[in-house]
């Protein structure tokens, strides 16, 4: 089925370059306007994306549960009925109403908002709109879908007309057509679907059908479009991080679910609807009511290059999806989740680069590690290319921040040298141990050589070791590997050795945690989130060499890996910038 949208796709895109031309057309001679932006498209269809390859995993559990219900307790199995064309028919008009129900209740139920927030969040209305669905609806979406089981339509035509009603929803997220008359009262229509996107109060949870509004007029849900839409949610998104467009109301909900003071108020705030609250954090922080007065549009400026950048990785990440799902109903379950990481990783590098999050550098770093990772298991080639090139983009990233700062009066040489000498040992590493032969040793030293200088780096401007209870605990988790390991080594001279790798490395993150501590700010609790994250990295690489295999032991590895040194030197040139542009600011 994956191959489908692969089909489907250079329509989709021929379709949307259609209507952008036409709206541009259209706004040039005053008769309608362009609907269009660059980085909300690229951010609509990078949600879809991750949709996409991310159902290429959860379809197991929802085409399993699916499967399974039907096997055990269909009514009506005969797919001699179901292979008619009134079973095709009925089959779809089943799917239609069970779909307006999940719809509603997406609309309704928090924990179901939670997920389908993410169609929504777009402040435009476009064709690429219609690609930006959700990658959690999986959680709790089958459970709509159970009577069709239970009924007795196949898996497979219930496979077809989701599909079918899916694809259908397309063309009617779209400003270029008006009202249709007698279709609009029957079908969804885009002048019915404009209506269900807006957050002007008489549009608000309204117009759920999919393929028919027939359902909206039967159940009272119906509202005809009369005034012009104000697009997007009541809540505003403002972040092209397609992760965090996922996860920002489930982030919300657990907040609130732990704030309150009521047991019976931690479930209610997953099943009431969206926007309410328990009445003790309503009266100690309401939420205001919502007017369109107070809506902004989200937009982070670009220069030409940045778009230039930003569309040429947009169409790389298209590429790289259309061959992962080429291939992905032949995967299995553990290869398809390692390339459903990777591509995640370069659509969430390019969304944090549109808002300003990450730098180009930083996001050809993301995907060389992705790269590399996937090669460390054999899934991509090249690994031998991609695995330096990450240490080395790094350090061409910092050396670029070095120029940038010292051009603004704000250059810290030592802390650029150090992370520069860390990165090249580091790289050091990397190359010893992909060398044929027994690099190991060779390889260990150079990574201890590079946390001997982050242990320096993240001292600087502090004192030594400042929280001694953050210390002694990473140094009793450091002291148990060891004490694990101990037996394990064959000789004096490596048991020493990793004695002294395991010091450095429980020292290099206490010094990080206690230097978050005494900081305080962002930036540094994500650098001593990378020092722990490199603790397990090691630990990782200690447990496969000397104590077991560990499964998929080269992704797990590199995963982790990359993540630490992406996060410390990312957050590390953000402090550095940040701390000392209010005092060359000042200077000025």
């Amino acid at each position: 089925m994956s191959k489908v949208i692969v089909f489907a796709t250079p329509v989709f895109f021929l379709l949307i370059a259609i209507e952008f031309f036409w709206g541009r057309w259209r706004a040039a001679k005053g008769t309608g306007q362009d609907t269009y932006r660059l980085n909300d498209a690229i951010n609509s269809i990078s949600l879809g994306i991750l949709s996409q390859v991310g159902g290429v995993i959860s379809k197991v559990m929802t085409v399993g549960i699916y499967t399974a219900v039907f096997n055990a307790v269909a009514w009506y199995p005969h797919l001699e009925f179901w292979n008619t064309w009134y079973g095709w028919i009925l089959a779809l008009l089943f799917y239609d109403f069970c779909y307006y129900w999940l719809h509603r209740g997406g609309h309704e139920v928090s924990v179901l908002w939670a997920a389908h927030v993410v169609h929504h969040q777009s402040q435009h209305y476009n064709l690429s709109t219609a690609l930006r669905q959700t990658s959690t609806g999986a959680l709790f979406g089958w459970i709509f879908y159970i009577p069709m089981a239970i009924a007795g339509v196949p898996p497979l035509v219930f496979g077809i007309v989701a599909l079918i009603d899916l694809l259908y929803q397309f063309w009617v997220h779209t400003e270029q057509v008006g009202k249709l008359g007698w279709f609009d009262r029957v079908f969804c229509s885009p002048s019915n679907h404009r209506v269900h996107h807006g957050v002007n109060d008489p549009y608000i949870d309204k117009n759920y059908g999919g393929l028919l509004v027939v359902w909206d007029r039967m159940f009272g849900t119906f509202q005809e479009e009369h005034e012009k839409c104000v697009y997007g949610t009541r809540g505003q998104l403002n972040s092209w991080d397609p992760l965090w467009a996922n996860f920002e109301v489930y982030a919300a909900l657990a907040k609130d679910s732990w704030a309150t003071r009521h047991w019976g108020d931690k479930l209610r705030v997953w099943l009431k609807p969206p926007g309410w609250q328990p009445a003790d954090l309503a009266a100690a922080n309401s939420k205001p009511a919502f007017t369109l007065d107070q809506v902004t549009t989200y937009n982070p400026p670009l220069s030409t290059g940045q778009k230039w950048f930003a569309g040429l990785q947009f169409l790389a990440n298209l590429g790289a999806v259309a061959a992962y799902l080429w291939v992905a109903d032949g995967m299995s379950f553990t290869q398809a989740a390692m390339g459903c990481a990777a591509l995640s990783a370069s659509v969430w590098a390019l969304g944090r680069f549109m808002q300003h999050g990450l730098g180009m550098l930083e996001v050809v770093a993301v995907q060389a590690a992705a790269i590399a990772t996937l090669g460390a298991v054999d899934m991509l080639p090249y690994f031998m290319l991609f695995k330096p090139m990450v240490m080395s983009i790094a350090m061409i990233y910092v050396a670029s921040c070095a120029l940038s700062m010292g051009a603004n009066g704000i250059f810290s040489t030592k802390k650029h040298t150090l992370l520069q000498i860390s990165l090249l040992f580091s790289l050091g590493g990397d190359v010893f141990l992909m060398l044929p032969g027994d690099y190991f040793i060779p390889g260990l030293a150079s990574f201890l050589v590079a946390h001997v200088f982050y242990l320096v780096i993240f001292r600087d401007g502090h004192a030594w070791f400042p929280h001694k209870g953050a210390l002694g605990v990473v140094l009793a988790f450091g002291a148990a590997m060891y004490a694990v390991l101990w037996s394990h080594l064959p000789d004096p001279a490596l048991k020493a050795a990793v004695a002294a790798y395991v010091t450095v490395i429980c020292l290099m993150a206490g010094q990080a945690i206690g230097r978050t501590i005494v900081q305080g700010d962002a930036s540094a609790r994500w650098v001593a989130v990378g020092a722990c994250i490199f603790m397990a990295s090691d630990s990782m690489i200690a447990i496969n060499q000397f104590l077991t295999p560990v499964p998929l032991a080269g992704f797990w590895i590199l995963f982790t890996y990359y993540a630490a040194q992406i996060l410390i030197v990312h957050n590390l040139m953000q402090s550095s910038g940040a701390a000392r542009a209010p005092a060359a600011a000042a200077s000025a």
